[in-house]
């Protein structure tokens, strides 16, 4: 059993605001953390571009100190009244490494009040895989942070990060916002590279930074792919190269008539994607992964008390999504205790992940208790597609949706059959609307009490479902609603049903 997302540690909220002084933008981020489960509930960006004129000067750009401390002085106004200790504000290469880096901090700190603090090359790349970590917790493989001036590698081994390097490959180091010299350009990547070839080459590469996620977002487009989240979407080595050398050979008239890219990215994506076209073929990397987490989140989750770190992000979010008040506190963990051994015995349908999915879904069970009935399966479908929950898959989360569906219509088939149809096989869409069919039918043998659960019994003998109730409980529990909640669940498991 995991740790209790029930417990009512986890369920004192609290917030915190995080102001990251980038080399391109400057950002106020304010979250929500339950938990282990972190919200984003206000997100603000101006793109300064700070470190601009860094290559060629060594100085912070005039305009975007201008920019940047205007967009400061209203963080901090948007802010007044928190207390110091909610509030981190960082800073990163642009700052670090400007021969007037020391006069730009003074300066804010005369005019808004803030004190920043500038991150190490080794602290951004520890906070890049920490936040990657936040968005999913077995992450193995390289992490790769790109900002505006500078690219951070780490290594993770499932447990943490364990070694990390800072390069100069940010777009203006290399160049930007000029038009992109493909192949000085991918010559200096390269050579920059091939000493830390050896030394970060791995199959999966966990992409952070903007500039990727609108690679992401495009390829999206490109490939007609329906969810449209970047957290966690996955490209294989082919599709990425492909994606790459489309756009670094674009100019920045031609990234223009493309929908959906960032405005303030034109002159930069090229390089961005040659970056990672050049970071696959030289750490031999098959899979890239995008994590909308980095930095900001990777402060916050070092943060966190050691125990409230091991917790699963999934199962916490789920458990906060649905935190209503009037309905059992506890009864997602109940529903996992009552459901979870039947599902143990069935074959995998998401190897090493099926005990957590059980779970999360559980917590999801009342998701919709206040939704209208006649739309309640859909409204909850919809919201867990959907929902900023980290430490899922677009596989995971698609089967989360129907199983949020199934717990609360009889139908066969979920909304949107055409991205179901896409991220789940026939047999993940089969065993999620078993699952919710199993929730089902625990909220309605219990009325949602939680206590009630224990009164009964789900099992699975050979080929048949029982469900069986203690001897005192038995015309209690046992009633035609919860025969045909029985029945349905037999059926979409493909048993018979045995009810003692």
């Amino acid at each position: 059993m995991w740790p209790s997302a029930d417990s009512p540690s986890a369920r004192e909220a609290r917030q915190a605001a995080v102001i990251d002084v980038g080399s391109n933008s400057v950002r106020l981020v304010i979250y929500r953390i339950d938990g282990r489960a972190l919200w984003t509930i206000y997100n603000e960006k101006v793109v300064a571009g700070l470190g601009r004129d860094l290559p060629a000067t060594g100085r912070l750009s005039r305009e975007g100190v201008e920019a940047a401390i205007s967009a400061l002085r209203r963080f901090r106004a948007v802010l007044d009244s928190w207390p110091a200790d909610e509030v981190t504000a960082a800073a990163t290469a642009a700052v670090r490494e400007a021969s007037d880096g020391p006069q730009f901090l003074k300066r804010v700190r005369d005019e808004t009040g803030l004190e920043v603090r500038v991150l190490t090359g080794a602290e951004e790349a520890r906070y890049g895989a920490l936040g990657v970590i936040a968005g999913q917790p077995d992450a193995k493989g390289v992490v790769g942070d790109l900002g505006g001036s500078s690219l951070e590698l780490v290594r993770l081994n499932g447990a943490g990060a364990t070694d990390g390097v800072t390069l100069p490959l940010g777009p203006f180091a290399l160049g930007a916002p000029k038009p992109l010299e493909l192949e000085r350009t991918r010559r200096a990547i390269d050579d920059a590279l091939l000493p830390m070839a050896n030394r970060f080459a791995s199959p999966d590469f966990h992409a952070v930074g903007g500039a990727w996620r609108n690679l992401a977002l495009l390829h999206m487009q490109v490939a007609g792919y329906p969810l449209q989240i970047a957290h966690q979407y996955e490209m294989s080595r082919a599709e990425a190269l492909g994606l790459t050398h489309f756009v670094e050979r674009q100019s920045r008239a031609s990234l223009e008539r493309i929908e959906g890219l960032s405005k303030k990215r034109f002159d930069t994506l090229p390089y961005s994607a040659l970056v990672l076209d050049r970071l696959i073929e030289r750490l031999e990397v098959q899979r890239v992964v995008i994590s909308a987490y980095g930095v900001r989140e990777g402060i916050l989750l070092e943060a966190m008390e050691p125990e409230v770190r091991d917790r699963d992000p999934l199962i916490e979010g789920c458990a906060a999504l649905t935190a209503l008040r009037g309905l059992s506190p506890d009864l997602g963990e109940a529903l996992q205790a009552w459901v979870g051994p039947v599902f143990e015995t069935l074959p995998p349908m998401f190897p090493g992940r099926d005990a957590v999915l059980v779970a999360a879904a559980c917590r999801l069970a009342d998701i919709g208790a206040r939704l209208h009935p006649d739309h309640r399966a859909d409204l909850a479908f919809d919201q867990v597609l959907r929902a900023p929950i980290a430490g899922m898959t677009h596989p995971e989360r698609a089967f989360l949706a129907c199983v949020a569906f199934a717990r609360h219509s009889s139908a066969a088939s979920p909304p949107d059959t055409a991205t179901i149809g896409r991220i789940l096989t026939p047999d993940r869409r089969q065993r999620a609307r078993a699952l919710g069919s199993a929730v089902r039918l625990g909220c309605d043998i219990s009325g949602r009490n939680a206590r009630l659960l224990e009164k009964s019994k789900l099992e699975i003998r050979g080929e048949k479902l029982v469900l069986t109730a203690d001897a005192d409980w038995q015309d209690m529990l046992l009633g035609d609603q919860t025969g045909k909640r029985a029945q349905a669940l037999a059926q979409a498991l493909k048993l018979r049903l045995e009810i003692a």
